[in-house]
């Protein structure tokens, strides 16, 4: 049986998978949803992004996961990249969702135009603000799915997006699916681009936006089900 440990994006706690572990476990898997230090239920804990890192690592070792498929969405791909090569041979594959690839030495706001973002976390006390509806706009997504992400959305502590990432091999090197949400953006940014070079990688696409696991979650879970077979 193959164990998923899900992760959201940044804002997101354990929950915005709600959605999507059914599908999993009527597929025959376990499926696990963590949320990161400093968000939802966790909020006020201190969190730099090694911290985010070390959450998924220690819960891979706490539920004793093996032949285990760690889900990184959105931002959360920097940490769960991360954490892939540090849990050795519990490892069976990286699925990333539309998201953030860790690069050694880089931070999460590496490679975009993010002085507003780093303006907005220094007028915000360290953290990026929850999102608003307008946000969300144009992603896919109903008035009732964007009214369930702004309620449960927090602040993100800002350090995570800030710090730089620590690897010592290429990502390239460990098998992983990257899901390319289509009308987020139509091509998969150049570093990934690159690793899907590896013939450790794939690419599945979905038509749909950002946050598909509320607004094709079931699709999402299919995916997911099949990168594991």
């Amino acid at each position: 049986m193959t164990e998923f440990l899900l992760v959201a994006g940044a804002k997101l706690g354990a929950w915005a998978w709600d959605d999507v572990v059914p599908g999993l476990r009527a597929a025959g898997h376990g499926a696990h949803a963590l949320t990161l230090s400093g968000l939802a239920e966790k909020r006020g804990v201190p969190a730099g992004q090694q911290t985010h890192v070390q959450d998924v690592v220690d819960e891979v070792e706490r539920l004793d996961l093996r032949d285990v498929v760690l889900v990184g969405h959105s931002y959360s791909g920097i940490p769960v990249g991360q954490a892939a090569e540090r849990i050795g041979d519990r490892l069976a594959r990286v699925v990333y969702v539309d998201a953030s690839v860790p690069a050694d030495g880089k931070s999460f706001l590496w490679g975009w135009d993010s002085d507003a973002v780093r303006a907005a976390i220094a007028e915000n006390g360290g953290f990026w603000r929850p999102f608003s509806a307008e946000d969300l706009q144009g992603q896919d997504l109903t008035d009732e799915q964007i009214g369930r992400i702004v309620r449960g959305a927090t602040a993100h502590p800002g350090a995570t997006l800030t710090e730089p990432a620590l690897l010592t091999r290429s990502p390239a090197e460990l098998p992983a699916t990257y899901v390319k949400c289509l009308l987020d953006w139509p091509e998969p940014s150049d570093d990934v681009a690159e690793h899907l070079k590896s013939e450790r990688w794939e690419l599945v696409e979905m038509d749909t936006g950002h946050w598909p696991m509320f607004s094709r979650p079931l699709e999402l879970a299919r995916i997911l089900h099949e990168s594991a077979v």
